[in-house]
């Protein structure tokens, strides 16, 4: 049973910082490429972050290049969005995500308030 479990999520105040950590297991990790999305309310759920199956090739939304990193640690069967320069339109419901061809998982979502 393939489970994606996310956590790191919270308050924080405009400008700041957070780390979202998503524990995967079921699965062969380093197979799988890794995303985080995110669905703000009334909104469509977006990409945010994507890093392939060797951990060479990141893509961020243009909406949060040089402020969000994601890395993955196949060790662990880790996958990490480190967060910075936090801004109210980054509130939202943020998902982990594995894809391998046809294969395809979801988090159930950690939420991220970011205050005024």
């Amino acid at each position: 049973q393939v489970q994606l479990v996310e956590s790191g999520g919270g308050l924080v105040q405009t400008g700041g910082s957070l780390r979202l950590s998503c524990a995967a297991s079921g699965l062969t990790f380093q197979d799988y490429h890794m995303s985080w999305y995110r669905q703000a309310p009334g909104k469509e759920r977006e990409l945010v972050a994507t890093i392939d199956d060797y951990g060479w090739r990141a893509q961020y939304a243009d909406s949060v290049k040089g402020r969000f990193t994601i890395k993955r640690d196949d060790g662990e069967s880790m996958v990490y969005l480190q967060m910075s320069s936090l801004k109210s339109q980054d509130t939202a419901v943020y998902y982990c995500h594995a894809r391998l061809r046809g294969d395809v998982y979801w988090g159930q979502g950690t939420q991220v308030t970011v205050s005024p």
